[in-house]
């Protein structure tokens, strides 16, 4: 899987309005890294596909963690950062970020601001479906429903009021790499990095609460701190992913059921092997999203990624229903 995740990489690079080919890509590569003079290829790899391709496939990986963690954690097959509003909170909180101009030297604000919105969320979610008798599947995608649409309509307010961010908030809405680069990876390293580190430090206590929490108290597990502890770092993951790259929906949905069908439940290899296999699909999503049209136009890569994603979402209540 890590070999066809570079051989993804490699590849990708050819893809865009102007062709490339194989020699141009190598010759390019090998004089950026020696500090060869810029020619026009090496400036297309390296200011505009290589930052691109890198920064779609960590946001891949952070969704599709952050989405089997979900998955785990509230015991819930159809639980991720978007069906569950957390993605929604975390591009409402950036919205108004940008519409009202809060900003920090640098570029380190729509993070911090990305996270506290998913968190916030988050809470609602839970909140709700406690509410609501329980953290059953029924009542969390409900509640996720709810939250998300409550904040759209919220992003559609700031949208209206606020003219000047139009373009950049509906980035959010809709999800896009278009203009991202290596700033944009420099930018969600310092929340990806240690979100995933959390997420794989209690990987083993993840396979224990699978079995329920009286078994996981009996065994020594600390529920409390180790629930706290893997909700953190899969907010920071959606907030990393989000901050970059808007709403990007199924991505947290579907690579977690692929590799636990593949692999089996076993949560190590499977946040792993979900890392690679999110990195590659939103890598190839985004790929298809910004040559599909012609003349240089893109779509949307949440677009792409919701039209694979929404009839496996379909698939998935239909296997719930008859289970």
């Amino acid at each position: 899987m890590a070999a066809a995740a570079l051989l993804s990489i490699y590849v990708a690079l050819f893809f865009g309005s102007y062709p490339l080919t194989a020699g141009a890509i190598h010759e390019a590569l090998a004089s950026w890294f020696h500090g060869g003079a810029d020619t026009q290829a090496m400036v297309i790899v390296r200011d505009i596909r290589l930052g691109r391709v890198l920064l779609s496939f960590l946001t891949g990986s952070a969704l599709a963690v952050s989405g089997a963690v979900f998955q785990g954690l509230l015991r819930n097959p159809l639980a991720d950062p978007f069906t569950l509003g957390i993605s929604s909170g975390a591009a409402c909180a950036a919205a108004l970020a940008l519409a009202l101009g809060w900003t920090l030297p640098g570029l380190s604000t729509l993070p911090l601001v990305a996270l506290t919105g998913a968190f916030a969320a988050m809470f609602m979610v839970l909140a709700l479906s406690r509410l609501a008798g329980g953290f059953s599947r029924e009542n969390l995608v409900l509640a996720g429903i709810v939250v998300s649409t409550f904040l759209g309509a919220i992003i559609a307010l700031i949208k209206s009021l606020n003219e000047e961010s139009v373009s950049a908030i509906v980035f959010w809405i809709l999800g896009s790499f278009q203009g991202r680069g290596f700033e944009h990876v420099q930018l969600m390293l310092p929340y990806l990095v240690p979100g995933m580190a959390l997420v794989l430090g209690f990987a083993r206590e993840l396979d224990i609460l699978a079995l329920g929490a009286e078994q996981a108290v009996q065994v020594g597990v600390a529920v409390a701190r180790v629930r706290i502890a893997l909700l953190i770092g899969a907010g920071m993951l959606t907030a990393a992913a989000v901050c970059v790259s808007g709403i990007i929906g199924f991505v947290g949905l579907v690579v977690p059921h692929l590799v636990r069908m593949l692999m089996g439940p076993e949560s190590r290899p499977m946040l792993l092997f979900s890392a690679l296999g999110g990195g590659v699909l939103l890598l190839w999503s985004d790929v298809m999203a910004r040559t599909i049209l012609h003349h240089g136009a893109e779509l949307p890569v949440g677009v792409v990624t919701a039209l694979f994603g929404a009839p496996f979402f379909c698939l998935i209540m239909a296997r719930g229903r008859r289970t």
